[in-house]
C-alpha cells in the first residue's frame, strides 16, 4: 500500500453489519484503506455517546490524537470543549470523528508537521463515516472547518461562506445516497484550531460559540 497513486479505499474492512460503534473501531484498528496508516501511529476513530443527537466532524487527527489514539485531545480539542460548555451543548449528547482517521503529516527532523489530506484520502475513508452515521442517527452534524465540509457537502464548500447556517443533510451532501439516516440537519462553523492561530482569537471564539448556539437550539 505504501507509495499507492490509487487507494483501494476503506470498504474492505468495515463490518458488513456491525452493531455498534465498538464493533467498527476495532475493525478500524487495522485500515490501510490508503498509504496514510504506514506513517501513523494508530487508527483514530470516533468518541463519545453512541446515542449522540449531535455529530461533530473534524479534518483528521493531529500529533496528539494519533499518539494517544482519540480525537480532539490536543489544543484545538480543548477550544472545542470550551466553547461547546459556553454554547450549552451537554456533552452526553456529542459525539466526535474525523473525515479521516489517520495523521498525515511530513516530517522535518523530529517534528511531525501536518498536512491536509488529500480528496484521495477523504474518499478513501469516507466508509467509516458511512458506517459511524448508520449506527448514530443523529439529529444534527456539525462541520469542523473547511476539509470536513468538502468531504461531506463537497469541493465547493467555503465555511467562510457557509458557517452558521442550518442545511438540510444528507440532502446537502455531495453524495446524500451514502447516508442513508433519514432527514437531519447540518451546520459547518470553524475548526477550532482557527482560533488557536488567529491575530483575534477572541472574536474567532466568539464566532464559534455563537455557532454552536445555533447547533444547541436546533436540538434543544
Amino acid at each position: 500500500m505504501p507509495g499507492s497513486d490509487t487507494p483501494v479505499g476503506a470498504q474492505r474492512w468495515v463490518p458488513h453489519h456491525p452493531r455498534s460503534l465498538d464493533e467498527l473501531k476495532v475493525a478500524a484498528a487495522g485500515c490501510e484503506g490508503c498509504e496514510l496508516y504506514a506513517n501513523a501511529t494508530q487508527t483514530v476513530f470516533g468518541r463519545g455517546a453512541p446515542h449522540a443527537r449531535i455529530v461533530f466532524v473534524g479534518e483528521q487527527p493531529g500529533d496528539n490524537e494519533d499518539r494517544k489514539g482519540v480525537p480532539f485531545v490536543g489544543p484545538a480539542g480543548r477550544v472545542l470543549r470550551e466553547a461547546s460548555d459556553d454554547a450549552g451543548i451537554d456533552p452526553a449528547d456529542v459525539y466526535i470523528t474525523s473525515a479521516v482517521k489517520h495523521f498525515r503529516f511530513e516530517l522535518r527532523g523530529k517534528r511531525r508537521i501536518h498536512q491536509n489530506p488529500g480528496p484521495a484520502h477523504i474518499t478513501a475513508c469516507r466508509p467509516w463515516l458511512v458506517a459511524e452515521f448508520a449506527l448514530l442517527k443523529p439529529e444534527l452534524v456539525v462541520i469542523l472547518g473547511a476539509t470536513a465540509g468538502k468531504a461531506l457537502l463537497g469541493p465547493s464548500f467555503r465555511v467562510t461562506q457557509q458557517r452558521g447556517k442550518l442545511m438540510p443533510w444528507p440532502a446537502s451532501a455531495q453524495h446524500p445516497e451514502d447516508f442513508p439516516v433519514g432527514q437531519i440537519q447540518a451546520l459547518a462553523t470553524f475548526h477550532p484550531s482557527v482560533v488557536l492561530r488567529a491575530d483575534d482569537r477572541e472574536t474567532i471564539y466568539r464566532s464559534l460559540v455563537d455557532d454552536l448556539k445555533i447547533a444547541a437550539a436546533a436540538v434543544s
